[in-house]
């Protein structure tokens, strides 16, 4: 498995939830669960961070006005669908489990719950139930971070993110890689997603799995010390993979391939046009054109064996037309 989360998945199979840990009465530590190396160690950790700190804190009912998000939260998008879901089953049954805040300048940031608190605010709950607890700033940013990215499958640049709002807490690249549990390699994979041109973040912020770290990493790569032609390059072949026409894994390779063609060919990439063919609302294909060439792909399924015989006997017929011109 060379996906980072899946790993850590595999890793943590056996490792059990913070609720489920049991605590030495007469040490008042938590035991050990067992778990393996590497990030699934962060998370063990972070998981008896939390029943520490929870034992440890107070619980109370605060305004839920008085409460914002963790400001190192990776999470972009929620899932609309599961969060009415749960928002109902509070409505229905209440807050079965209260979430866990530290206090802020002003009011409360959520540690861990913020769906159940984004579910209160839904169904016009005016308090929640919590647990006031005591943690830096560091330990809050790691956590948030360990906690979603095993729990809630987040996309590599949505962790990207939170690597770069959480850095400045740690004195170096070398401890926050032993943190996260992850090696230097790995963290800097995430951290090449901020080198990325503009134009793919602008894309990367509204669907943030568009390109996964190691695509990422190539770009950046493919990409560096290059010129402005190359950048042209670059956002055209983008534009392919938007419209679900390659692969991300292939972009890299792709600008490498179209860059080196344009510095051999005259009027470059910025002829290039790229068309997109509807069926109604879903898109069927895309018509490309350039210096290189004309390009019309279909997704496949697209066409049934009727339309496909059409398409071909229009082809044959336009050459035909054009060679009987010519001669």
């Amino acid at each position: 498995m060379n996906n980072l989360r899946e790993r850590m998945m595999s890793q943590t199979a056996e490792v059990r939830a913070a609720k489920d840990i049991k605590l030495d009465q007469q040490h008042d530590k938590p035991a050990s669960p067992r778990t393996a190396p590497g990030m699934a160690g962060a998370l063990a950790q972070a998981q008896q961070r939390i029943v520490e700190l929870e034992r440890a804190g107070s619980t109370s009912e605060v305004p839920v006005t008085n409460i914002v998000p963790n400001p190192w939260q990776p999470r972009q998008l929620f899932n609309e669908v599961k969060l009415a879901q749960l928002a109902e089953s509070i409505r229905e049954a209440g807050l079965v489990q209260p979430i866990v805040v530290r206090r802020a300048a002003h009011g409360y940031q959520i540690v861990a719950g913020e769906r159940r608190w984004r579910a209160h605010k839904m169904i016009g709950k005016e308090t929640i139930k919590v647990v006031i607890i005591d943690l830096s700033d560091e330990e809050m940013a790691m956590l948030a971070l360990v906690e979603n990215v095993a729990r809630e499958d987040l996309s590599d640049y949505e962790v990207s993110r939170s690597i770069r709002r959480t850095e400045k807490e740690f004195p170096n690249r070398k401890r926050m890689a032993e943190a996260l549990g992850v090696s230097r390699s790995e963290l800097y994979r995430y951290l090449a997603f901020a080198d990325l041109p503009d134009f793919v973040i602008k894309d990367l912020d509204v669907q943030p799995r568009l390109i996964g770290a190691h695509a990422a990493e190539d770009v950046v790569s493919a990409l560096r010390d290059k010129n402005a032609r190359a950048f042209e390059v670059a956002r055209d072949v983008w534009a392919r993979v938007v419209a679900g026409d390659l692969d991300q894994t292939k972009l890299a390779k792709v600008i490498r391939q179209e860059t080196e063609s344009s510095e051999n060919v005259s009027g470059g990439v910025s002829d290039r046009s790229i068309e997109k063919i509807f069926a109604g609302k879903n898109q069927a294909g895309s018509i490309t054109k350039d210096a290189v060439g004309f390009t019309v792909k279909i997704k496949a399924g697209m066409l049934s064996a009727d339309k496909e015989q059409r398409i071909r006997m229009l082809i044959a017929e336009l050459f035909s037309a054009s060679s009987g011109i010519s001669d």
